[in-house]
């Protein structure tokens, strides 16, 4: 629990944080309280939208810091005739002196092997990995959505209402506050698009580029490469997301993965 809070008290955590709480006060209170009103019935509804989605993002955030992304249990042993075992190539750890499961790798930062390890994300303060990742995808989600929710907001603020912008305080910080929200409106649907596509191709960012060194490898020698653990798109955002439709927007419910050390793999 030390750990936890020690991550959440991290500088980089804590500039999210603020980020969050300084673009919902200004979208809210300033953007659109200037161009509805929030007594007006359009302004309330938009409030309420955005403060939905600015919520959702936060738990998952929170979610996303909290939340162990999994690590490699004591119990665990390579099965050598397992299919799953040859294909994702179970390997030793010199560095924690024990055996990990395929698409485990061992994070420098946390000093330990993460299960189905992605990357390490200092804006959390954690790894984002098997346990944590629908929760780091549902926040990049709501965040991408909110930003640019908030960029309209700002934009039809400035373009229909006539502002007398007398003061340079009021012009620059009506500048700044713009060019923050596209900046941050591009940089996190970016990442957002980026990891629909790893989740189209069950890849990781890691298994990315192992798999982009593969595929030039195979195509040197007359052959295709097939990552052995897409199984399809539908299949593939189903492991993560789950299942249930309605479940894919909750940053808290669980894909249809259960074990972090075992995971399906094609049989092409």
């Amino acid at each position: 629990m030390g750990g936890k809070k020690s991550n959440l008290l991290s500088l980089p955590v804590l500039s999210v944080v603020f980020l969050m709480g300084y673009v919902y006060c200004t979208t809210v209170f300033v953007f659109l309280h200037d161009w509805l009103a929030l007594n007006s019935s359009l302004g309330l509804t938009n409030a309420i939208i955005f403060s939905f989605l600015a919520f959702m993002c936060l738990i998952a955030f929170f979610a996303s810091v909290f939340i162990d992304p999994g690590g490699v249990p004591s119990s665990f042993a390579p099965e050598m005739e397992n299919p799953q075992t040859k294909k994702g190539k179970s390997q030793y750890c010199d560095k924690c002196c024990a055996y990990k499961p395929p698409r485990t790798h061992h994070c420098q930062v946390c000093r330990r092997c993460v299960l189905k390890m992605d990357h390490h994300c200092s804006w959390i303060g954690n790894c984002v990995g098997y346990a944590n990742y629908k929760s780091f995808i549902s926040c990049i989600f709501y965040g991408s959505v909110a930003s640019i929710y908030s960029t309209v907001i700002f934009f039809c603020d400035t373009l229909h209402r006539e502002h007398g912008f007398g003061s340079i305080a009021l012009k620059l910080f009506n500048v700044l506050s713009g060019l923050a929200l596209i900046v941050l409106s591009i940089a996190i649907s970016s990442l957002f698009v980026w990891h629909i596509y790893l989740l189209s191709k069950n890849l990781t960012t890691i298994e990315y580029r192992e798999a982009a060194r593969a595929a030039w490898l195979a195509k040197k020698c007359g052959q295709n490469y097939r990552h052995p653990f897409n199984l399809g798109v539908y299949s593939n955002l189903k492991s993560i997301l789950g299942s249930n439709l309605l479940k894919w927007f909750c940053p808290l419910a669980i894909g249809d993965v259960k074990d972090g050390t075992r995971f399906p793999i094609s049989n092409d």
